[in-house]
């Protein structure tokens, strides 16, 4: 990175910030405290210790630097949310480091970092043998990290005098954001608003069906932030039909583009199907599901509404990149899982909490693609990218070839990476592309019934 970069970056207010994220991030931590009493008992000092040390080291750095100039640039915002993300997971793996049940810290900061990225992947082998104020912890670094603790204190920072335009724009992904209100601070408002509303109900309806509080609202957290931890060994496959079904139509909505939310509770539903992102989205599970259950039942003799449930969740977890498993497809025929393993290259919506490379790039290439060989054959011809009836500039067909072609490399590289600490190809790509990804499970030695405990 060029010296010119770093040169009048403003320290004092990237401190500051990062200062309230750490005291933000103690409160929420507070919300265990139910459960500690609850399941745990008073002299379980974990969680209070953790969030007494976090809002301390925050305060220190916000009430140090309150006379630090109060205005974000684009470099404080892309530094603010590289670094946020570093911070909040070192002092978010304090419960576990403190309480002793993951006393080495590679292991809580790998834990914890997986969670708030909502990569879902997990060093845990007894998930069932954790404190549950812990497991909710664990559970509660999803939620905040699946909208964005940025983005939760875009909608609170313009209070404090401080704007918040740049950090929304560093941390929201996909090729653009779409501005629900003129004012960032209420569009970022409003996404949170949706996200509670979801997490709510979802929350509701497991616990109307077959899950306890606890796991209800454990699982809902992941659910809605595409994470994929959950407080039972077998994740979702410890619980019957009628969850599985749940949280599929949860999984699908949290995938789907938060604005497309925002228009479909204020009546706009023309806005959302004619979104061809939305479309596509849809297609893609449509199709693979029924390629798959109909591979399950010719190949493996399922039952059919087995097969469509087993095909159906396993699609929509590994293309939301939520990581959820009830069932393993790895034990099925090689041609099925290789499709999955397929999806864990294209990713859930832009503006969703869903991971990956996202479905609007995948649809700017072969549209980019598309055009290109149409523009060989007619090459006077005016043949612009068009996506929901607009013209695509072409600096973002230029960015979206960049991202891609950069994500690729990183796979590549991680693969050789990881080959060359000795283990196996399938297992070397499969843990490349579901940490590249935020998927969690992948293929071989870090399939869906297994952790990466094993990675030293």
């Amino acid at each position: 990175m060029s010296e010119s970069f770093f040169r009048n970056i403003n320290v004092g207010l990237i401190i500051r910030i990062i200062g309230f994220l750490l005291i933000v991030e103690g409160v929420f931590m507070l919300t265990a405290l139910p459960f500690t009493y609850l399941y745990c008992g008073p002299n379980c000092l974990a969680i209070p210790i953790s969030a007494a040390i976090t809002i301390a080291f925050g305060a220190w750095g916000w009430l140090s630097n309150r006379k630090a100039s109060k205005q974000v640039g684009k470099r404080e915002g892309y530094i603010i949310v590289t670094f946020s993300w570093l911070f909040i997971s070192l002092f978010g793996s304090l419960p576990f480091i403190i309480s002793g049940e993951i006393p080495n810290f590679t292991d809580a900061f790998f834990e914890t970092m997986s969670g708030f990225t909502t990569t879902g992947a997990t060093i845990l082998t007894d998930i069932e043998s954790m404190p549950k104020d812990l497991l909710y912890w664990r559970s509660m670094t999803h939620w905040m990290g699946g909208m964005g603790v940025i983005v939760l204190s875009v909608a609170i920072l313009p209070i404090l005098g401080i704007g918040g335009m740049q950090l929304f724009m560093a941390e929201m992904s996909g090729i653009t954001y779409d501005k629900l209100h003129p004012r960032i601070t209420a569009t970022a408002k409003r996404l949170w608003g949706i996200y509670v509303i979801l997490t709510a109900l979802l929350t509701g309806a497991l616990y109307v069906g077959e899950m306890d509080f606890f796991d209800a609202i454990n699982h809902a957290f992941s659910t809605m932030a595409t994470g994929g931890f959950s407080t039972r060994n077998d994740s979702i496959a410890a619980f019957g039909p009628i969850t599985h079904y749940t949280i599929i139509l949860f999984m699908i909505l949290a995938g789907t583009n938060f604005t497309l939310h925002y228009f479909a509770l204020h009546g706009q539903f023309k806005k959302v199907f004619a979104n061809q992102e939305f479309k596509a989205y849809l297609l893609v599970i449509i199709i693979v599901t029924l390629i798959i259950a109909s591979g399950l039942v010719i190949n493996k003799h399922f039952p059919i509404e087995q097969s469509i449930r087993d095909a159906l969740f396993t699609v929509v977890s590994i293309l939301t990149t939520t990581g959820f498993v009830s069932s393993d497809y790895l034990s099925w025929p090689g041609m099925l899982w290789m499709l999955v393993f397929a999806l864990m290259f294209i990713g859930g919506s832009a503006g969703s909490t869903g991971g990956g490379m996202k479905i609007i790039r995948q649809l700017l290439l072969i549209k980019n693609s598309w055009m290109e060989l149409r523009r060989a054959i007619h090459p006077n011809a005016v043949l612009p990218v068009k996506f929901n009836g607009k013209s695509v500039p072409q600096d973002i067909i230029y960015k979206v070839m960049a991202f891609f072609l950069m994500y690729i490399l990183i796979f590549g590289m991680a693969t050789i990476l990881i080959s060359s600490l000795g283990y196996d190809f399938e297992t070397s790509i499969g843990a490349s592309i579901a940490s590249l990804g935020n998927i969690g499970p992948g293929i071989g030695m870090v399939g869906p019934v297994d952790n990466y405990a094993f990675l030293m």
